[in-house]
């Protein structure tokens, strides 16, 4: 009798199990229904990234509306959910908690911010939710690995190390110097300038930072007028690129200034005025202007205005970029979206240049940067404007 029951029990239990097991498997994931799709973004809404923040918001929200205007990703339509982090680490956190545990999102898409993305991935990652294509080029969006991670922007790091060492040959700079914020993201740009310039037995005449937040950059200026300086290369985002500039016109002090991608915006010369013209940065995509020559551009950058009643940036190219790669990925993944399926289909996917002028990307199961190449761009009579091709260690594509 004994022995009768203990069997029963067992198969009880593995009845149970295989249930559980079953029920597992047919379970949609996180954010997946059977009529929509739930992705997250934490970007920069009342900070000092705003300008920036609400045109990578408005970015996505136009690709969303045309994907579900179209019929939506095999049939389900997208939702998109943004949070606001005023570009503070600690309201990221709770951003990402909010949206993964209570919003229970498929995807985080676009997140602005190196330490904020830092801060907010274990989160996600907790939940098993991708950290996809975040605004911001911090190797550590990519490194170390993780099968969550899928970055787009060619790192600040290797923009620095070869765009920094070009310029010098360029100009024929004798003595460089660098401000950079005070935090991850400046010291990437500080260690790949460094790193370009040993590869040309130089290094930088001034260092000087700021903290994240600041607004006067007198001192600095001062510091690398004094040790004269002519290419000052700059981990500054927006307004402090703008502050330094015109710190430096106003002192008398113009030397070549190069920039990372952070600060390739329009906003740049819409907010610094002439006092920018000449500004160099590292860039990949280029940003939409409403009288483009590019005819693809214009038409997309007529639209965006038609929609929002303002002009795009290259911030709302990116949050553009970014939905319709989710998509794309998505749609080859099929009914049965879950995250191994998506991390199935990036694992093969080449995506080639788009109207943005973007460089060729490729992932692979070992792969989680699209693409490491970059080029530059200067403000010429208030406009960006492309003046080198892409460049990598190996090449040198054709723009």
């Amino acid at each position: 009798m004994k022995l009768t029951m203990k069997t029963a029990a067992v198969l009880a239990t593995m009845a149970v199990s295989a249930t559980l097991a079953q029920a597992q498997k047919v379970a949609p994931p996180q954010g997946v229904s059977n009529t929509e799709i739930t992705l997250g973004s934490i970007q920069d809404l009342s900070g000092p990234l705003a300008s920036p923040g609400k045109q990578a918001r408005l970015g996505m929200l136009l690709a969303v509306d045309e994907i579900n205007e179209q019929g939506g990703v095999n049939g389900r339509k997208l939702k998109l959910i943004v949070e606001d982090a005023a570009y503070d680490p600690k309201k990221a956190v709770l951003a990402a908690q909010k949206l993964v545990n209570q919003d229970k999102i498929f995807m985080m898409i676009g997140h602005i911010g190196t330490a904020h993305n830092n801060a907010a991935m274990p989160v996600q990652f907790e939940k098993n939710v991708i950290n996809f294509f975040p605004l911001t080029a911090a190797r550590e969006m990519y490194e170390p690995f993780h099968k969550l991670k899928f970055a787009y922007i060619a790192p600040y790091f290797d923009q620095m190390r070869r765009a920094v060492p070009q310029m010098v040959k360029d100009k024929g700079s004798k003595k460089v110097c660098a401000i950079y914020q005070d935090d991850e993201y400046g010291l990437e740009v500080l260690r790949g300038g460094e790193t370009g310039l040993k590869t040309i037995n130089m290094e930088f005449a001034e260092k000087t930072s700021f903290k994240r937040g600041a607004t006067d950059f007198s001192s600095q200026v001062a510091k690398m007028k004094a040790a004269g300086c002519d290419l000052v290369v700059m981990g500054t985002v927006i307004r402090e690129t703008i502050g330094t500039i015109a710190e430096a016109r106003k002192t008398g002090f113009n030397p070549t200034f190069l920039v990372s991608a952070a600060g390739y915006a329009d906003l740049i010369h819409k907010l610094g005025g002439k006092a920018m013209d000449g500004l160099y940065a590292a860039m990949t995509i280029q940003n939409p202007y409403a009288d483009e020559a590019s005819q693809p551009i214009r038409f997309w950058a007529n639209k965006y205005k038609t929609k929002f009643n303002e002009d795009p940036g290259v911030f709302s190219a990116y949050g553009y970029i970014f939905i319709n790669t989710f998509a794309n990925a998505a749609t080859k993944a099929g009914k049965n979206l879950n995250t191994e399926s998506f991390i199935k289909v990036m694992d093969t996917m080449s995506i080639p240049p788009d109207i943005f002028g973007s460089a060729p990307l490729t992932f692979s199961p070992t792969k989680r940067l699209g693409s490491d190449a970059s080029r530059l761009s200067q403000i010429q009579d208030g406009k960006w404007k492309v003046v080198g091709p892409y460049i990598t260690d190996a090449v040198s594509a054709k723009k």
